[in-house]
């Protein structure tokens, strides 16, 4: 339980309604939220409602979904970020979180450090998994894949396009995909998204 004295200094900064506002923004639900942090809806909403305040490694992985820094919950919003560098060993490796379907990536955000960005940057690296046998998501806005190395396979509704280094694809991500690594040589990408 928290001191009265700790509990006023960290609802000042209003935590809670920030996360809810990025959550909104997206278009995301409480449940749709925790398959890619891994919270229950509970404790989501507890946060969300200022009953319970996260660690600081809930709250990057909560910023780190909706593309924020973790300045973005502490900081004055009168006062933004307009540049931001993330060093390659301050980047942190997430699996893809699947509920039906394997998981067939992991991925690093390239751009975490940056407050209320346009876009999201990642790098990705992908499994072998079986076709038609990998997690199929979709979510608001647009993506541009770019394969660093491998074969990529993106799976659009029911089409699969087999990519190679150097090349890049473009897609609605309101349609429904999958991707998965084609051949046993590893698969690269950098993946870049957003919300409209």
């Amino acid at each position: 339980m928290l001191a009265p004295a700790l509990k006023k200094g960290l609802g000042s900064y209003g935590i809670g309604a920030r996360v809810r506002s990025l959550r909104l923004k997206r278009r995301l639900g409480l449940v749709e939220l925790g398959k890619h942090t891994g919270l229950s809806p509970a404790l989501r909403s507890k946060i969300e409602r200022d009953k319970l305040f996260p660690t600081l490694p809930t709250l990057l992985r909560i910023a780190m979904v909706f593309g924020v820094g973790l300045e973005h919950f502490f900081m004055d919003p009168r006062k933004k970020a307009v540049l931001a560098v993330v060093r390659r060993k301050e980047r942190i490796r997430l699996p893809q979180k699947a509920e039906k379907g394997m998981s067939s990536f992991d991925f690093e955000s390239l751009d975490f450090a940056a407050n209320d960005r346009k876009l999201s940057g990642y790098f990705a690296s992908f499994r072998d998994v079986p076709a038609g046998k990998g997690a199929v998501h979709a979510h608001p806005g647009a993506e541009l894949i770019y394969v660093l190395r491998g074969r990529l396979g993106v799976r659009l509704l029911e089409e699969e396009h087999e990519l190679e280094a150097g090349d890049s694809i473009y897609f609605e991500s309101s349609t429904p995909h999958a991707y998965r690594r084609i051949g046993r040589a590893p698969c690269e990408a950098v993946v870049v998204t957003t919300e409209r």
